[in-house]
């Protein structure tokens, strides 16, 4: 995806464990100032759409792209929601 790349795979300890969330940036994105940006949008991105929808027993980790920083807010959600169910992790709400 432009804005993010994820990641998921098997919780190692626990199968219905809640999804557990990691973040990366790394200086391909920018200096600290933009990284840490991407972090944050990615942290509210996690919470408006992974947060919700994840599945139990999965880890996630979202890695900064140098685009996260500039994608507009609504095409940045569409790209954890595109790879979340390319990734076969979606689960609908409940």
């Amino acid at each position: 995806m432009p804005g993010l790349v994820l990641q998921v795979a098997p919780n190692p300890t626990e199968a219905d464990a809640r999804p557990r969330i990691g973040f990366t940036a790394s200086r391909k994105v920018g200096g600290a100032v933009q990284r840490n940006r991407a972090r944050r949008r990615l942290r509210e991105a996690v919470r408006a759409v992974l947060a919700v929808h994840a599945k139990q027993g999965l880890d996630y980790v979202v890695i900064a792209r140098e685009q996260t920083v500039t994608r507009p807010w609504p095409e940045l959600l569409v790209d954890m929601e595109v790879a979340m169910r390319r990734l076969k992790s979606w689960q609908d709400a409940t």
